[in-house]
């Protein structure tokens, strides 16, 4: 694993394989922004009658132009239980069923009425039928509603809703656990000693990871010792392990050999990118790892390219990474050996690297519209070129 494993090997071999995880029942208030696990077919029609669609007067189309005598009231959830003969009227309000032998409803500024007797005082309905909306005019019991592998809206659990499911089957959100390790670190609000800095990264990777479905479990800062290390790893109750910082091959980074030492089968071990080379990814047991780098941006990077489209597939979601093309606003040099990502803004001349890429400055990555990808060896570009982009502004839109 000493040799750099290019981008598009590292991502395929970490995805090889990955299903959805299992699905659990929930109720549908629960639902919104699961993945269905299986498809949902109406157990009702929608509507159950021939329903108003307007305020009106419910007749038999023969009679339209002959006076009528009301005969009685039909409501929403209180229908009228005769039968309609001729020259006879229902007063109808809107959803309320249609009285049998009608079959078209007045609107009720088109009607004039004097006590029990009505007739027309307008235009009409254009034809039989009109404002009725029939039984199972959206949906017959028995046809399908929603497709497995759809990502539920709020127009989906009211679709279900109304097809008589009150819990639906989704995928099981996967489980994160977030092992953030280094004495120089201390939590967020606390103020720093001496040579400490504060731990940004777990809240800014728990909000990416939670946007691509997981659940995720932060234990806390783990201390640069392989016996804390190793109890955070081995007590992870998850189905996704991911370490930041540590990856690396200082004295101190002591992720790999303490995984090493816990029989973890490492897959890969560093990749051909900027930022986030030191990367590793491995199952320990049957627990799938992650090791990010520890600088921000390399770790929001790596979990973006790498950690969303893994989480993503485990929560049966299938959406990638927003890319959008766009020109150069300004030339870039030729690439080296690793992918870039370059942080940019958009411009009204398009993408616009930032002049400093430093993989510590937060305050340039939360500024950042776009990260410019360029390719490993990509020849010098010119403004006006067009370059591939991942649109940072439209994430959240999408996942």
């Amino acid at each position: 694993m000493s040799d750099l494993l290019p981008f598009s090997a590292a991502l395929y071999q970490l995805l090889a394989g990955v299903e959805p995880l299992p699905a659990e029942t929930l109720p549908l208030d629960a639902c919104a922004g699961r993945v269905l696990a299986e498809p949902v077919t109406a157990r009702l029609t929608q509507p159950p009658f021939d329903a108003a669609a307007m305020d009106g007067y419910a007749i038999r189309w023969t009679d339209l132009h002959n006076s009528w005598r009301v005969v009685g009231e039909s409501a929403a959830g209180h229908g009228w239980a005769g039968t309609l003969g001729p020259q006879e009227a229902v007063r109808i309000f809107t959803g309320a069923p249609l009285p049998a032998g009608a079959d078209v409803i007045v609107v009720q500024e088109e009607v004039a009425r004097d006590g029990d007797l009505a007739r027309l005082n307008g235009e009409g309905p254009p034809r039989i039928g009109a404002h009725i909306r029939p039984a199972g005019q959206d949906f017959a019991a028995g046809a399908p509603l929603i497709a497995a592998g759809k990502c539920l809206t709020a127009a989906h659990l009211g679709l279900a809703a109304a097809g008589g499911w009150r819990a639906l089957p989704v995928v099981r959100r996967p489980r994160v656990t977030l092992i953030a390790t280094g004495d120089e670190l201390v939590l967020p609000g606390e103020t720093p000693g001496p040579g400490q800095i504060v731990s940004s990264n777990p809240p800014m990777l728990t909000a990416l990871l939670r946007s691509a479905g997981a659940e995720v479990h932060d234990p806390g800062i783990i201390p640069d010792n392989r016996a804390a290390l190793a109890a955070a790893l081995t007590g992870a109750e998850a189905d996704l392990i991911i370490t930041i910082g540590g990856a690396s091959v200082g004295d101190h980074d002591l992720v790999v050999p303490v995984l090493r030492e816990l029989g973890a089968d490492l897959d890969f071990w560093k990749i051909a990118l900027r930022p986030g080379k030191p990367l590793l990814a491995g199952r320990l047991g049957g627990t799938r790892v992650l090791g990010l780098p520890g600088n921000p941006v390399s770790a929001f990077v790596t979990a973006l390219l790498f950690a969303v489209p893994l989480v993503s597939r485990m929560a049966g979601r299938q959406q990638a990474l927003p890319i959008v093309t766009l020109p150069l606003a300004t030339p870039l040099p030729a690439n080296g050996s690793r992918r870039d990502h370059l942080r940019a803004r958009r411009t009204p001349d398009g993408a616009e690297p930032f002049a400093r890429q430093d993989s510590a400055l937060l305050s340039l990555l939360a500024s950042a519209e776009l990260l410019i990808i360029r390719e490993a060896h990509a020849p010098a570009a010119s403004a006006g070129e067009p370059v591939s982009c991942i649109a940072l502004d439209m994430f959240h839109s999408v996942f």
